[in-house]
């Protein structure tokens, strides 16, 4: 059965029988038993994340991070990779050298020549989204941008912020991105440059945007490389694409403008961040001089975090080639395992070839989802079988899963969603299209 959490206290010891008695978080001058004060606050939140740790299953985050402990001591320094890491600064306090090591890392492993390669470490996939979808507008003014209606929500936001007219195309029950629709769509527009944000794993279901058949299909619809502009959000997968053995979803040998990936996601880190990563040429349409900094300035934000290039540049030191690799070998193993339980359960599940997302039926109890730390979308729910995730901890989630659906659904006034439409007819087992029964907790 789902338990309710010891160290979900911390929400909750303040306001007994829902009245505030005292706000333990609210901010006072200090004192002499201040401190004491302070440091149980601060150790009865790091409980807290502890056991939250241990089934956090819905976010694309890898919470194995304890390599990183060996970096406290730079806490006590601001560190801030303020312009354009290629370029030095007169504010001198930055970690640039780091950020241009993991950038170099990057590059290789997304085939694109060192003197060809810009980028920088950004704040997450959200500005690296922005970044890439900047520069495709700045190169095509007068462009169009073409997504997925599963495309993540900083796309859309992007498409607003930047005044972009936004083509949406449907997708496949895969999520992948529908080049039937796309084709039409294109064909409407023949007149404007397109720029296209690509999915290498969309958030939800982790499904990958075909490139080849992209970049086809932009061509045979008359797109000539010099009128078109591809952004790939590889968020979760840019980490995984490279160390499959069928070989790498995209590359820079591919006519591709920039790539974009978050590193708190496989790699891990403590604090958000990614890499975008962009032709150098593209760069200058957006580069502007700032006298007093003595560097250039063009980067979405101005002041970065110097911080998450050495987060980035230690655990890539850690973990090299061969530990994500074999990161990735698990990962896929576990989602595996996860799919094939939720079937012989009879749970309606799918699971995208080469990837980590296990899409299946969403509970109908709150509290189990939060239990759980489940991310939901509609009759669906999915969890993502990220590096800190173990078969212990999925084995947990089936049996408690099983047993309180038997509870759920016992009076037959309801029935498990079916998710024919969501996931395909093949993946679904509700009582039209498949077993449709509950069974045993074991």
């Amino acid at each position: 059965m789902t338990k309710i959490s010891n160290a979900a206290a911390i929400d909750k010891k303040d306001y007994p029988n829902g009245n505030k008695k005292k706000d333990s978080f609210a901010i006072e001058e200090f004192c002499a038993d201040r401190q004491d004060f302070l440091t149980k606050i601060l150790t009865d939140f790091e409980d807290h994340l502890t056991e939250k740790a241990g089934h956090f299953l819905g976010y694309h985050v890898n919470l194995d991070l304890n390599h990183l402990m060996d970096l406290s001591p730079l806490l006590r320094f601001h560190i801030n990779n303020v312009g354009d890491p290629f370029n030095d600064s007169s504010f001198s306090m930055h970690s640039k050298k780091f950020e241009v090591s993991v950038l170099d890392w990057f590059g290789q492993l997304w085939e694109i020549e060192k003197d060809e390669c810009w980028g920088y470490v950004t704040n997450g996939g959200t500005e690296g989204n922005f970044q890439g979808l900047l520069l495709g507008r700045e190169l095509l003014a007068d462009g169009m941008l073409y997504t997925s209606r599963e495309s993540h929500y900083s796309v859309f936001k992007a498409a607003r912020m930047f005044r972009m007219d936004c083509i949406i195309i449907r997708t496949l029950t895969t999520g992948e991105i529908d080049c039937n629709d796309l084709r039409e769509k294109l064909c409407l527009n023949k007149d404007k440059p397109a720029i296209i944000n690509l999915n290498i794993g969309t958030t939800f279901k982790g499904g990958v945007d075909n490139l080849d058949l992209v970049i086809k299909t932009l061509e045979e619809c008359g797109f000539s490389n010099d009128r078109f502009y591809i952004h790939c959000d590889a968020a979760l997968s840019g980490l995984i694409s490279p160390f499959l053995e069928q070989g790498p979803m995209f590359s820079f040998k591919k006519p591709i403008g920039s790539v974009s990936v978050s590193g708190h996601k496989l790699l891990g880190s403590s604090m958000p961040c990614g890499v975008v990563m962009t032709r150098k040429r593209y760069i200058t349409t957006i580069s502007k001089n700032i006298e007093y900094l003595n560097t250039l300035d063009n980067t979405i934000s101005g002041s970065r975090n110097g911080l998450s290039s050495i987060f980035m540049w230690y655990s890539l030191n850690v973990k090299g080639r061969l530990g994500l690799q074999q990161d990735v070998k698990k990962c896929l193993m576990n989602a595996q395992y996860l799919r094939d339980r939720l079937k012989d359960a009879g749970i309606s599940s799918m699971l995208n070839e080469m990837n980590f997302v296990v899409v299946f039926e969403r509970p109908p109890n709150h509290e189990f989802i939060k239990y759980w730390n489940l991310s939901c979308e509609g009759n669906m729910t999915h969890v993502i079988a990220m590096p800190h995730v173990t078969v212990k901890m999925l084995e947990d989630f089936v049996n408690d899963f099983v047993q309180e659906r038997n509870i759920w659904y016992q009076c037959g006034q309801i029935q498990p969603p079916c998710l024919a439409k969501e996931i395909g007819t093949s993946n679904c087992c509700c009582s039209i299209h498949g077993k449709g029964g509950l069974q045993n907790g074991n």
